[in-house]
């Protein structure tokens, strides 16, 4: 099937994680590994393996990483994931300068440098040259949570470069009708927004609620409570930019709420930045309900995961989907995939639906 060409936007912890997994499951299919499917949702997407990933331009704004080779820069401060295979190769890549815009939370300057982002004073790169001259199929963006300037910059980048579009942020383009509609204006694929984990906090938090619906039982009250110590809850102490996570993430399980319920009555966000904690994740979750007769009941929940390698058991399939309709002539919004691997698609379904829709996408029974 031949290789799957991406640009990343933000080395960050998420992408040190997505690279590392890409060579680790291309060690596993050089060996004959027995067990290369674990960690997988699947280990051969329409012909595509993980190991046909392979990474052609990235874009950063940390001194530290600037013009260093990829394979330096995705374990370089402050990044703090999990290092399950750092035999990283020689990628031909150097991480170019990218446009800082509002990536960078002020606040963030009041912490020690190897917690917090240290903004070179290079020229930005030209994104546009860089991508079509890279020869990429996509760009996925890891920018900082509240980077919404930023996140329209390489939106509109990838448009013009006529590359794939992949947001893993709650920044909303793909499920923006301007944004969706000048992609399939111009025939581009783009999946988003904003990254569901494989099994994190919010994934486990519509499950539940699906499940409290189907049995019977009336919610009254939730909420969803997370904390860690990446970059990414440093980031988010600033609250200013918290507000497009925050819908995201409660309107990803609202919807899967059939009866009324007060904004008041479900909370879901981060909780606080607590550093040794590192990219380790951990979610306190509760739901309040009434069962049969009318009589209460409640669900506690605590979740402890590494926050980074989570995602990118994700977008290594939004990957091969994003692949597959470049393959087919497909673009615009693909519907399927933003709906089983976003928080805030542009159509919401339940995640089993969700589920079957990518399966018929992927052998081509379902357009998009």
């Amino acid at each position: 099937m031949g290789k799957i060409r991406i640009a990343i936007a933000g080395i960050g912890n998420c992408a040190s994680s997505l690279i590392q997994g890409i060579e680790y499951y291309k060690s596993l299919n050089k060996v004959g590994e027995s067990e290369e499917h674990t960690g997988l949702m699947h280990f051969n997407m329409g012909g595509y393996l993980p190991g046909d990933i392979e990474v052609v331009s990235a874009y950063d704004i940390d001194i530290r990483k600037i013009n260093k080779p990829l394979k330096e820069a995705i374990f370089s401060k402050p990044n703090c994931t999990k290092l399950f295979f750092p035999d990283i190769p020689n990628y031909p890549v150097k991480v170019e300068m990218g446009n800082i815009l509002d990536g960078i939370s002020p606040h963030m300057s009041d912490y020690p440098d190897d917690r917090r982002f240290i903004p070179a004073d290079n020229p930005p790169c030209d994104v546009v040259k860089s991508l079509k001259e890279s020869g990429a199929d996509m760009l996925i963006n890891y920018l900082p949570v509240g980077s919404v300037e930023a996140t329209n910059f390489y939106a509109n980048a990838a448009l013009e470069a006529e590359v794939g579009f992949i947001n893993c942020i709650p920044v909303f383009i793909a499920s923006d009708e301007k944004w969706s509609k000048l992609y399939e204006e111009k025939g581009v694929p783009i999946i988003g927004d904003d990254v569901k984990s494989q099994i994190g906090a919010t994934i486990i938090h519509r499950a539940l609620t699906k499940l409290f619906m189907d049995r019977g039982v009336k919610i009254k009250h939730t909420y969803q409570l997370n904390v860690g110590g990446n970059t990414d809850f440093l980031n988010m102490l600033n609250h200013s930019r918290l507000k497009l996570k925050k819908i995201s993430k409660t309107e990803s399980v609202h919807c899967q709420i059939s009866h009324a319920l007060d904004d008041e009555d479900i909370h879901i966000g981060p909780s606080d930045y607590i550093p040794w904690m590192n990219d380790n994740k951990v979610c306190f979750l509760r739901i309040e309900g009434v069962g049969f007769g009318n009589v209460p009941m409640h669900l506690e929940l605590r979740l402890s995961v590494e926050d980074s390698p989570n995602s990118a058991g994700v977008i290594i399939d939004a990957i091969r989907c994003c692949k597959i309709a470049k393959d087919r002539g497909i673009g615009g919004v693909l519907i399927s995939p933003s709906a089983y691997f976003m928080k805030h698609p542009k159509t919401q379904f339940s995640d089993i639906e969700a589920r079957t829709m990518v399966e018929e996408f992927i052998i081509a029974k379902r357009e998009r």
